[in-house]
């Protein structure tokens, strides 16, 4: 109420006052005191004086909206006079003073212990004799109790203002305003924002955050997501609902988030999943069935939306549900009243559901019959039996599944669910071992649809006779396989080790053939792990990858990935020389891949010198013209006349398109993918009928022409640009050549504003956000050109004119034009400050002058005015000005549009 209504003088009167009362010692610097030393009233004297200081800074510096004047009376005007010198003269101290109470502040922060605030009751007894007070003000429970998480939370919130105001110049600063301001919303979250002693205003912190979020760089994104608060508000926002429910389930073990919280997250996925997103409903079931676990755990009563979402259960939901409270409790570390609880979960569930089947999934989990002891299984068969006779309307009674518990059909259908969910092959070797011991009849290795193995591969293993051994060998492989996808390495790694050890008794040909899967998986290995920081493949690895091209051993079955992956693992790796002199003629005569690799690395090899390039380059260039040409087919139509069918995949080049996009989304090195690159560019921009060229880097080596244009899709080759850009960006954000590339394909598609936010990206990468000069090369005049068209059709007219000035010789012509343009979108006069050249800034002056608009031209009369644009300057000044002014306006464009 003090800070709404009373002036900064008389607040840092009263505040001082209550230093002086709440005894703060004199004359010392609040920073030299330590505040776990004091008396709770005097800390917290101290820490509201500091907050009102900082919060002080942080307001002086908002644009305030001045008050017309009424007429002029002398006392009250000779008063405000007064009163604002007074303000400016605490303000210049609190300004100078700021490092200090900023430092309290976050002394404060480490306290974390209750503190007590004056009443007027504590203030009264301090008004007393001191004989009459016995020292009760001087007592730890003096005045009104503020416990330490508000404290916190109010701190944070303070810091993190004073934070992101003096962060206009210090990126590492507005990572401290991000901290307190993520750290602010997760107390919020936990004390819930009705409390009685913070007050802080939740649009403004979310406004905050979003805004720390845009201007902290992307790169470290690692601080954002340090907290599950700013992991889950990430998730949401950016729809990532399979991490979402990951974060859900990891803290059921933890169980470190609020139940408000996780509560309001399930209630805001209903009602988006209430506005007609159908895909939410899964996501829904998946957040409500952990929280509902998290309620067992913790003893609450089970939620009404969970017995809604299981009113018509099925295998998969019975599935997750499992998975969930399997992961949810340590049975090594858990208490015993924990696992009750579980295990009274899982028994009232199996009573809740009538399909028998449903029920026999819970009750032969692994999960169940550790919880459950047998006399307690038991007594709940007695009970399905009592309900199922109380269901059943039958005359006839019906026998119950449960009446025959130990049967072999029971026993089958347990081992064949472990074997599902077994990756240890020793276990999984035992359960096929027992499984052929109570049948000879059934094919375990069609348990499950989701076993998978190549067709080339699936002919050879059943062809195995001995039934055991054959099931064995498809089971290892589908589930190595399954792992390798999921990205699980280590038991890949497992059970292809396991199937290479039985096959090498009695196959040589699945031997080669786990040989060459092993290959692949640590070609995996190595480029999820070490090859991402960087680190070169072992020599080994690399010899494995020649053998395998180079292996002649006739009848092996192989997959066409493996040699994809290792041409692309040899170029990713810049083994050049071996693709371009070593590798054997028949290979590049046979393999598609390798023929491609080979002529990419021998275009990249001899790339600086352009005219010696030419010959591989043009090698190259007909290769991927062919690829993506279209056979012509004449067909008569039932009119008698001949139409064209244009066939989309040609099987004209050495491969499918499709397949050269698909492998060349497995390159990372970036002259590799430069060059691929520049070359689709190239066949983009040779079709005569197109007005806007893209650029790229290199695209001085291809051929300036190809003999039959229309063999060419060029449709086709208009998406793969499309789809190489996007791909190159995921590689890196930051090549400025390749965002140059992307701006230029929305500018063709006349998608300005995002073509504008690509040329702006590009040029702050390359330039330290602006603060550097952004490269001529970059900048070149021809994308300045389109940065002028942009912004010409986006409306935004005095853009337009300040972009002129980039050109090598300013475009008069346009900027004029541009300024008499009177609908304009952008901020106009408020940009005239980012003009350096006087004659834009005369013609502006007239302009306005013409118009009869006298504020506007008296803001270019004042632009004009600026010593530093004087035509008397040395030629040094008055660039360092356009400089500085180049800089500001790229500096506003950018968070304009970014």
């Amino acid at each position: 109420v003090f800070s709404n209504s009373l002036s900064v003088p008389v607040l840092n009167m009263l505040l001082n006052e209550l230093l002086c009362i709440s005894k703060v010692p004199p004359g010392t610097k609040h920073v030299d005191v330590d505040l776990s030393s004091l008396p709770p009233t005097t800390a917290m004297a101290i820490l509201l004086y500091n907050r009102w200081a900082i919060r002080t800074i942080v307001q002086s510096s908002f644009p305030v909206k001045q008050v017309k004047p009424g007429p002029p009376q002398l006392n009250v005007m000779t008063q405000m006079q007064q009163e604002k010198e007074l303000t400016e003269n605490i303000l210049k101290v609190l300004k100078e003073q700021a490092a200090d109470s900023i430092l309290v502040l976050e002394g404060a922060l480490k306290l974390n212990k209750d503190l007590y605030v004056h009443t007027i009751r504590t203030l009264d007894l301090l008004a007393m004799e001191p004989g009459m007070v016995n020292g009760e003000t001087e007592s730890s429970t003096a005045g009104l109790k503020i416990s330490a998480e508000e404290i916190q939370c109010q701190v944070c919130y303070d810091l993190g203002a004073i934070y992101f105001q003096q962060g206009a110049t210090n990126a590492a600063v507005h990572e401290n305003a991000k901290e307190k301001f993520f750290k602010t919303k997760e107390l919020i979250a936990k004390n819930g924002s009705s409390s009685l002693h913070f007050t802080i205003d939740e649009e403004r912190l979310a406004g905050y955050c979003q805004a720390c979020g845009v201007l902290t760089s992307s790169s470290d994104d690692a601080s954002q997501q340090a907290t599950p608060y700013s992991q889950i508000h990430s998730c949401m926002r950016s729809g990532n609902y399979q991490d979402l429910v990951k974060i859900f389930l990891e803290d059921n073990l933890t169980l470190s988030l609020p139940v408000q919280f996780r509560q309001s997250v399930l209630r805001e996925l209903f009602q988006k999943a209430q506005q007609g997103n159908d895909a939410l409903d899964e996501v829904c079931f998946k957040v409500c069935v952990c929280n509902t676990v998290c309620d067992v755990l913790q003893g609450r009563t089970i939620d009404i939306q969970f017995c809604q979402l299981f009113l018509k259960p099925s295998k998969e939901k019975i599935d997750f549900l499992l998975e969930v409270c399997s992961r949810s409790i340590n049975l090594e570390n858990a208490s015993e009243a924990l696992k009750r609880k579980m295990a009274g979960f899982l028994q009232n569930l199996c009573l809740g559901l009538e399909d028998l089947q449903l029920v026999f999934m819970i009750s032969s989990h692994e999960l169940f019959m550790k919880l459950l002891k047998d006399d307690e299984r038991k007594l709940l068969i007695d009970q399905m039996r009592k309900r199922s006779s109380r269901i059943n309307l039958c005359t006839k009674p019906v026998t119950s599944f449960y009446d025959i518990p130990a049967s072999a059909s029971v026993n089958i259908g347990q081992l064949e669910h472990q074997l599902i969910l077994s990756v240890d092959p020793w276990r999984i070797r035992q359960i096929l071992i027992e499984l052929h011991g109570m049948t000879s009849e059934r094919q375990f290795w069609t348990v499950s649809n989701k076993w998978e193995v190549p067709n080339v591969y699936g002919n050879v293993i059943l062809g195995i006779k001995d039934n055991l051994t054959r099931d064995l060998v498809y089971i290892l492989m589908a589930k190595g396989l399954h792992c390798c996808a999921i990205k699980d390495f280590v038991h890949a790694k497992q059970l292809f080790a396991a199937c290479l050890e039985l096959v090498t008794e009695f196959s040589p040909k699945l031997r080669q053939v786990m040989l060459n899967e092993m290959l692949l998986l640590d070609i995996y290995t190595h480029e999820a792990g070490p090859g991402v920081s960087g680190e070169r493949p072992p020599s080994d690895l690399i010899s494995r990858v020649r053998g395998y091209l180079e292996m002649r051993v006739p009848d092996i079955p192989l997959r066409q990935v493996i040699a994809e992956e290792c041409v692309a693992f040899l170029l990713n790796w810049r083994e050049n020389e071996y693709l371009t002199m070593q590798v054997p003629l028949p290979l590049v005569q046979t393999n598609p891949y390798v023929k491609l690799g080979q002529l990419l690395a021998a275009t990249c090899k001899e790339l600086p010198g352009p005219k010696e390039s030419r010959r591989t380059a043009k090698d190259l260039w007909e290769v991927v013209v062919q690829i993506c040409s279209v056979s012509n087919q004449h067909k008569r139509g039932n009119d008698g006349r001949v139409s064209l069918i244009k066939h989309r995949e040609s099987t004209l080049g050495i491969m499918y398109r499709s397949e050269l996009l698909s492998f060349i989304k497995k390159l990372r090195e970036p002259l590799v993918l430069t060059t691929i690159l520049s070359l689709f560019v190239k066949l983009h921009n040779v079709r005569e009928d197109i007005v806007n060229d893209i650029a790229a880097e290199h695209i001085s080596i291809w051929p300036s022409s190809i003999p039959n244009l229309q063999s060419v899709d060029f449709e086709a080759v208009a998406v793969t640009v499309k789809e190489l850009v996007s791909y190159a960006l995921t590689i890196n954000a930051n090549n400025h050549f390749w965002l140059i590339i992307q701006a230029d394909i929305y500018f063709a598609t006349n998608q300005y504003s995002a073509a504008l936010h690509y040329y702006l990206q590009a040029g702050a990468v390359c330039s330290d956000f602006f603060n550097k000069m952004v490269p001529p090369d970059v900048y070149t005049d021809q994308v300045i050109k389109r940065m002028i068209k942009c912004c010409s059709l986006l409306n935004c007219h005095t853009q337009v004119a300040i972009l002129c000035q980039f050109l090598r010789e300013v475009d008069y012509k346009t900027a004029f034009k541009a300024l008499q343009e009177q609908n304009s979108h952008d901020a106009m006069d408020s940009y005239y400050e980012y003009i350096w050249d006087v004659t834009i800034l005369e013609y502006l002056t007239y302009l306005h002058h013409k118009r009869g608009e006298t504020d506007k031209r008296q803001i270019a009369i004042k632009a004009i005015g600026q010593t530093e644009l004087n035509a008397s300057n040395p030629e040094e000044v008055l660039q360092l000005a356009a400089q500085r002014r180049k800089k500001k306006f790229l500096q506003a464009m950018a968070k304009l549009y970014f």
